[in-house]
Parts: C-alpha cells; structure tokens; sequence
C-alpha cells in the first residue's frame, strides 16, 4: 500500500491514463482487492501480500460507507 504522497505507482500513470481508486472507507473497497488478488496470481509473493495486508487494513477502518 502506498500514501497519496509516497506512492512510485502514480508516477508511473501516463498523462492521459485512466486511474481508478479505492478508499479504505469505501464498504465494498477489500472485496475488490481480494479480486485483484484473484486475478493476479501470476504478480510475485510480495505485491500478493502487500495488496492482502491492505484489504486487512481496510477491513479495520474505523468509518465505512458506500462509495462516493
């Protein structure tokens, strides 16, 4: 998981890229990182754990809702 700030992801995000993004807040947002992980078994051991631990700690988020 990487902070607004800190993220070497979206440096990498063209110009006219589309993003999409997931806030801990949002209900629905660890089912679809456990998604993502289904559909990316073929990523190394620690981007599938890094991307489980997140989905934890969304899980743990203190206000959820539905999405914005």
């Amino acid at each position: 998981m990487s902070l607004k700030n800190s993220c070497e992801t979206l440096a990498k995000v063209g110009e006219s890229e589309e993003i999409f993004t997931l806030r801990a807040q949002d209900a629905t947002a660890p089912k679809m990182v456990v998604l993502w992980i289904a559909e990316n078994l073929h990523c190394t051991d620690e981007k599938l754990t890094e991307a489980f631990e997140c989905a934890l700690r969304m899980r743990k988020h203190p206000t959820t809702k539905a999405a914005d």
